[in-house]
């Protein structure tokens, strides 16, 4: 027999090399080529369901398309869950979740599946768990009882049969790279196994408006597992993060074409299961009764809602040639920056210190906002002068040492404000038109020394 050719194919974008490579030559990755072997239908493999996703192929007119029935929500009853959603569950769409092993990913959806199934028709499909184990789990959660179907199965065309048969409104696939179809002959796992498998359920949930729910593993680096065609071709995709150690769970929307992108719920976990947590700021300000140096508080806007949050920094003499710069929860490029800024138009400089900084409470902090707080914690803790504990900041700063605007200031205000704290240090393009919100003194702000002048 002639010796079968293999090649090599990206998990982060797709992309075939016929030989190996360190780095992909379409997305740039590293390390992301693995041996494919050509793909070939099993013996008797059934065909792949034909026609385009929304069935019968023929066109409508734009303003003619009914819009009332396609973005129907249904609510889940967990308000954070539906938060990150965009309002709820929407028929026909197709969600995927991911997140490290144990963080409740699984437990979540047997929540949410038990909260639907008293008004809808649901099923959860496990591929790597047996139903006493889903069973076992049920009984920890107190939902033993509750009306839920479910089924142990791999094969994808097994799965769709069972569909058919069932008709179930929502329908949960843990987890899809457990998923593997007849038609190719790889293992499991595979980027043509994932790619195949996730399109068939794709293509089933747009043709009968069955609510599709995929639990994806993730990579070391927090990725979902297998090529990114697949944050693609879904329509909501979800990440659990959380602070080692710490019972408190947040779920970000990366991506949601029914509702705002970067959407934050926040879940406790507890014996009984992952309880909504309503007032995410009081967690992330449970600071000590007297002020201490290098604290300060800050106000993000986390998709639509405003969200307080403790930012902390250690500056200290440093006995190496080259200092640490270590940031949790921002970006360490963004870090360098600041200091560079501190120095050139704050007349502080840490260039033979070790700079430490950390966002209380195991969040990820991507936007800029996050600016002015850092750069005041910084000063407070290489001067050892602790800030009012009733003072909040917010605001980017450029190169050149102004401080630039931040989106939803008015809403960050309010907030700061609901929550007791007196003074506010803000770029002067979000001061208040009007009085703005009682109780909080604005003080507006131009450039980085303005900003170390108010305190």
């Amino acid at each position: 027999m002639a010796r079968q050719k293999t090649y090599y194919v990206c998990d982060a974008c797709g992309a075939q090399a016929p030989r190996w490579n360190g780095q992909c030559n379409e997305c740039g990755a590293w390390n992301t080529m693995v041996e494919t072997r050509p793909v070939m239908a099993r013996p008797g493999a059934s065909a792949a369901p034909k026609g385009g996703y929304a069935g019968q192929i023929s066109t409508a007119q734009l303003a003619e398309v009914r819009t009332e029935v396609s973005t129907a929500r249904t609510v889940t009853g967990l308000g954070e869950f539906d938060r990150v959603l965009g309002g709820g569950l929407v028929a026909g769409s197709v969600s995927l979740i991911g997140g490290d092993p144990g963080i409740g990913k699984s437990t979540l959806l047997l929540q949410v599946m038990a909260a639907l199934a008293g008004q809808l028709s649901v099923l959860y499909v496990t591929g790597e768990e047996s139903l006493n184990q889903v069973a076992l789990r049920a009984e920890r959660l107190g939902l033993a009882k509750s009306p839920i179907s479910l089924a142990a199965e791999t094969r994808i065309e097994a799965v769709l049969e069972l569909i058919a048969r069932e008709k179930p409104a929502v329908l949960v696939i843990d987890s899809i790279q457990t998923i593997y179809t007849e038609s190719l002959s790889s293992a499991p796992g595979s980027v043509s196994q994932l790619r195949e498998s996730t399109a068939l359920l794709v293509r089933h949930a747009k043709q009968t408006g069955t609510t599709v729910l995929l639990v994806g593993h993730v990579t070391k680096q927090g990725a979902i597992a297998g090529p990114r065609v697949l944050e693609h071709m879904v329509d909501t995709v979800l990440y659990f993060e959380n602070d080692a150690g710490s019972r408190f769970r947040a779920i970000r929307a990366v991506k949601n074409r029914f509702g705002a992108a970067n959407e934050l719920g926040v879940f406790a976990m507890t014996e009984q299961g992952l309880k909504e947590v309503r007032n995410p700021s009081a967690i992330f300000l449970a600071r000590d009764t007297e002020p201490s140096p290098g604290s300060v508080v800050s106000v993000l806007r986390e998709g639509t809602r405003p969200l307080l949050i403790e930012v902390q920094a250690l500056v200290d003499e440093s006995p190496l040639s080259n200092p640490r710069r270590v940031a949790v929860g921002c970006d360490p490029n963004r870090l360098g920056m600041l200091l560079a800024v501190l120095h050139r138009h704050g007349g502080h400089a840490l260039y033979g210190h070790d700079v430490f900084v950390n966002v209380v409470g195991g969040l990820k902090v991507a936007e800029t906002g996050l600016d002015l707080a850092i750069a005041l914690a910084l000063v407070s803790s290489l001067t050892d002068r602790a800030l009012p504990q009733e003072l909040v900041a917010f605001g980017e700063i450029g190169l050149s040492g102004e401080v630039r605007p931040v989106y939803g200031g008015e809403e960050r205000l309010a907030e700061a404000a609901k929550q007791g704290f007196k003074r506010a240090i803000v770029p002067s393009a979000n001061k208040p038109r009007g009085k703005g919100p009682q109780g909080i003194e604005v003080v507006p702000v131009r450039t980085l020394t303005e900003a170390l002048n108010a305190l």
